[in-house]
C-alpha cells in the first residue's frame, strides 16, 4: 500500500479530521487509499502552535484516501483555503484532498520522500 510520510502534528490534524488538505510542491497521480506515516522529526512550530507536546514520531499512525489534487494558481486562493489545510503559504501550490481518515494501529517505521510502498501486513 501506499505511504505518504507527514510531519507532526500535520499527520495527528489530518487523523482529527482537522486538516482535510495537505499541501505540497509536487503532484500526483495518484488516487485512493494511503498510509500516513508520522516524520521523525516533528514541525516543532506547529507543534506549538496548535498546542501538542508528545506525538508519535517515525510511525505509521493512519491512513486516509486521497480523492484529487486542487492547484493553486496564487497565494490568494490558497489562503482562501487555509481552513482546510491550516498552513501558510509557502508550503506548496498543491492540495492533496483527503477523505475518511482513520487511525490505526502504530507500526514503527523509517520514512521516505513522495508516495512510497507499505507491503508488510498492517491490519
Amino acid at each position: 500500500m501506499k505511504v505518504l510520510s507527514i510531519k507532526q502534528p500535520w499527520a495527528e490534524l489530518i487523523l482529527q479530521n482537522k486538516k482535510k488538505i495537505e499541501l505540497r510542491k509536487w503532484n500526483t497521480k495518484f488516487r485512493g487509499k494511503f498510509l500516513i506515516h508520522s516524520s521523525k522529526t516533528p514541525d516543532k512550530k506547529a507543534m506549538e502552535k496548535f498546542g501538542f507536546c508528545d506525538l508519535p514520531n517515525g510511525f505509521i499512525v493512519g491512513q486516509a484516501e486521497l480523492t484529487e489534487v486542487k492547484i493553486y494558481p496564487n497565494d490568494k486562493e490558497l489562503l482562501k483555503d487555509k481552513n482546510l489545510h491550516l498552513a501558510e503559504t509557502g508550503w506548496g501550490d498543491k492540495g492533496f484532498i483527503l477523505k475518511n481518515p482513520k487511525r490505526i494501529k502504530k507500526i514503527k517505521q523509517k520514512g521516505n520522500l513522495g508516495f512510497w510502498e507499505f507491503n508488510k501486513k498492517w491490519e
